[in-house]
């Protein structure tokens, strides 16, 4: 195992992988491989997944999908989808041991790298990062199903109940600090755990995961799931204090009194942005952080929880990104008749997953694109009971390349609502970096950090995921971890000076 584990690392082939590579290669010629068609994955029927956020929709793939698929990977010389994950998993090693029945090494090939292959394989946007660089693109093929398969071999070592953690070095006794239990934080705490560090993870919510617990349904993210894997960091050694507010509970001054030597600081974006328009705050107007955490972290709706949470029969979501339908698809199952997404661009310009937009349409969503409210009007209880939609059409591409919406000059309609939901976006929330003397911010809130290392303007601090990036996914994220605890250790153990 050990072998297995230095060359993955070193980026070169065993000489027992190499053999039965090669043994694959014979039972099965490109030309086989590629006639394979892609896996699909098994799901609820949408008339009966809209009466649970319980049920997961996506049920995973079976032992025989799992190593058909993982058949069609060609093991290419220079694998394009490492290069496409953020967090640099082998990806041909893990996928080639799903394909010889070995799932607890594909389980342990994964480990060495991702903290979090459970919760990657289901939330993870592989058509955008690994698949999207899969040869059979050129092929004009479908990729192979990289996320499901990853999906498989952590789901397969979870029902096992054997455990497939990877080496870990001693304890060297130096203690590290963490701030954030999201991905960003899980993932630098497995990191510099395995390298010998003593961690411990400062969350400020009650339930250790970030938004991993509060963001994410169930139905697309089961709680079990993530706890499985922060039970598996336990395992290893990384110490969890919930109820803990840096800045507030302890400042940077009491951790470093402790005996932290580093930190890391992660602390997410979870302050929610809003449009500026008439009507925000009439009740039944909130943000999608809001309604997202009371019923997935506080249970509202709940049997034996008292959260309360509004309610909806005409229910409007702003957004077009992964929150607005979780937000969307939620409030379905909370019992909306009519649930709606409201986007200012059209569809093709969505930043939300496609299987997400997929299931959504599934579950009954409509979709208004190319409208954007500026008004929201209230009843005689100062209720929300209206929106006014301004209709809009595509102009030229914006910075980021997507096509700018322009108002249509006197389109404008009313459209009957009783619970809006906004979900444009979220800001760093500013508790953390306030509360650090010294600490530089970018205008936007953000942790200034060096690029390469996500050092931040004080030595012994270093932060990653949404508190520097504004906003992004798990996995770039978790990628943020991996590097902040590379440069972390390379400098704390002489290696960088």
């Amino acid at each position: 195992m050990e072998e297995n584990i230095s060359s993955a690392k070193a980026g070169t082939i065993s000489p027992r992988d190499a053999a039965w590579r090669e043994q694959l290669r014979q039972e099965k010629n490109a030309k086989e491989r590629t006639a394979i068609p892609r896996a699909t994955m098994p799901q609820l029927d949408p008339a009966y997944r809209i009466t649970t956020m319980l049920a997961e929709v996506n049920q995973g793939l079976s032992e025989e999908q799992a190593v058909l698929e993982a058949s069609r990977c060609l093991d290419c010389p220079d694998p394009g989808c490492v290069t496409g994950c953020p967090v640099g998993i082998n990806i041909p090693g893990f996928i080639k041991n799903i394909e010889r029945g070995d799932f607890r090494q594909a389980a342990m090939t994964l480990k060495e790298t991702s903290a979090l292959p459970a919760v990657c394989g289901r939330v993870c946007p592989q058509e955008k990062q690994c698949e999207s660089k899969c040869i059979y693109n050129r092929m004009k093929k479908p990729p192979v199903a990289i996320g499901w398969l990853e999906r498989f071999a952590a789901d397969s070592e979870r029902m096992s109940g054997e455990s497939a953690s990877p080496a870990q070095l001693a304890s060297n006794g130096r203690k590290i600090a963490v701030v954030g239990s999201g991905p960003a934080g899980l993932s630098f705490a497995g990191e510099m755990s395995r390298r010998g560090y003593e961690i411990t993870v400062f969350e400020a919510l009650h339930e250790i995961g970030g938004v991993l617990k509060y963001g994410i349904p169930e139905f697309r993210l089961p709680n079990s799931v993530v706890e499985n894997e922060i039970d598996s960091l336990r395992a290893a050694g990384v110490k969890f204090e919930a109820d803990v507010i840096v800045g507030k509970t302890y400042s940077f001054d009491d951790l470093m009194s402790m005996g932290f030597e580093e930190m890391f600081v992660a602390s997410g974006a979870g302050l929610p942005r809003f449009m500026g328009i008439p009507g925000e705050n009439l009740i039944g107007v909130l943000s999608s952080n809001e309604y997202l955490t009371r019923i997935n972290l506080m249970g509202a709706g709940r049997e034996g929880y008292a959260t309360p949470v509004l309610h909806g029969r005409r229910v409007a979501v702003i957004g077009g990104g992964n929150t607005a339908m979780d937000s969307v698809r939620t409030a379905l199952r909370m019992g909306a008749e009519e649930a709606s997404i409201i986007y200012r661009r059209s569809e093709a310009e969505m930043p939300a997953r496609v299987e997400e937009v997929h299931h959504a349409k599934e579950e009954g969503v409509k979709f208004l694109t190319l409208h954007n409210p500026v008004e929201y009007l209230a009843d005689e209880n100062g209720r929300v009971r209206a929106m006014r939609l301004q209709r809009m059409e595509l102009g030229e591409p914006d910075a980021s390349g997507r096509r700018s919406p322009v108002p249509v000059e006197g389109a404008i309609e009313e459209v009957p609502v009783d619970l809006v939901i906004v979900s444009v976006g979220v800001s760093p929330n500013p508790l953390v970096p306030s509360a650090i003397e010294g600490l530089e911010v970018t205008r936007r809130g953000t942790i200034a950090v060096d690029d390469d290392t996500l050092q931040s303007s004080i030595p012994v601090l270093y932060a990653g995921g949404d508190i520097v990036r504004g906003g992004a996914t798990v996995i770039l994220a978790m990628g943020d971890g991996r590097r902040a605890a590379a440069a972390m250790d390379d400098m704390l153990s002489g290696r960088k000076n």
